[in-house]
């Protein structure tokens, strides 16, 4: 059977843009350049592939890995179904972390649960003097987050198996950070959106901890002060729903200066807070004889 593109698209059953960018994808293409040759005839192979992607998507399956990247601050990243896909709203998390890393002398920047990289990745370029230290449990996703460096050519980062803080090695265990940052799974395991859109295809220890959701938090917040240096800051993202628990987290850990960021939808996504310097004993005034 043979069709024009636009006929593919129209008979693909997809919203346009899900169609345009799949039948782009399958013809190493843009969306443009579709839109100016809408009756260019497709191959045979062309048209069963792209059909094949579109029933796929029809069911659920998210586009970023149907095509296997989605862009995130201006990257194009590799994503497959070990990590989470990159959305917009943690582009909140980078622009508040980048307000507090120095862009013209050298800093350290931790990473943690670091999936495709994708934070880690926009912090780097943005500060090629930073060096950062991005983590993960899974190794599969370690993979996908080194791939992505080797591929933008992006090389100061190092990537490090570990769960949270722990099997962090040793010498990241005393106060090397300037900045350590995060976006941890933070769905509560009761939330029915996991059963619903694109979360259905993510991988499920990345979206929630289980309970409350909280869990990875407490453990990020509370081990954060020991890890940063003075003054040093802590930035992580959490659930639309959790801002006051996450800032009660931060004040009992003792971080000072909390800032709550809203991403572009108006929801409160980040909150931001900073490791007081210990206060110096006042020195006595002794008087001369």
């Amino acid at each position: 059977m043979t069709l024009t593109i636009r006929q593919a698209l129209v008979q693909s059953g997809l919203v346009p843009i899900d169609a345009q960018v799949l039948l782009a994808y399958v013809m190493a293409n843009t969306r443009t350049w579709l839109a100016a040759h809408p009756e260019r005839p497709l191959p045979s192979g062309e048209v069963a592939r792209f059909f094949a992607l579109a029933r796929r998507r029809r069911d659920g399956e998210p586009i970023a890995y149907l095509t296997g990247t989605r862009e995130f601050w201006g990257l194009s990243l590799l994503v497959t179904h070990n990590v989470l896909i990159p959305r917009p709203e943690t582009e909140t998390l980078v622009e508040r972390a980048l307000a507090r890393i120095p862009a013209d002398r050298e800093s350290s920047v931790l990473d943690l649960g670091t999936g495709s990289g994708a934070v880690a990745l926009a912090l780097a370029r943005e500060r090629p003097q930073a060096r950062l230290v991005a983590t993960d449990v899974s190794e599969a996703a370690l993979r996908v987050a080194d791939a992505n460096a080797r591929r933008l050519g992006i090389f100061n980062i190092e990537f490090v198996q570990a769960d949270w803080y722990s099997e962090l090695p040793l010498s990241l265990t005393r106060p090397p950070f300037d900045v350590i940052v995060s976006n941890p799974p933070y769905i509560a395991a009761s939330d029915p959106h996991l059963g619903q859109g694109d979360l259905r295809y993510e991988p499920m220890p990345a979206l929630t901890p289980g309970g409350d959701g909280l869990a990875a938090l407490v453990t990020i917040v509370s081990g954060a002060a020991p890890r940063l240096t003075d003054d040093g800051w802590l930035l992580v993202e959490h659930g639309y729903d959790q801002q006051d628990a996450v800032r009660a987290l931060f004040e009992s850990a003792g971080f000072a200066d909390l800032e709550s960021a809203r991403d572009l939808a108006g929801i409160v996504r980040v909150c931001a807070g900073r490791k007081p310097a210990p206060i110096a004993p006042a020195t006595p005034n002794v008087e001369s004889s």
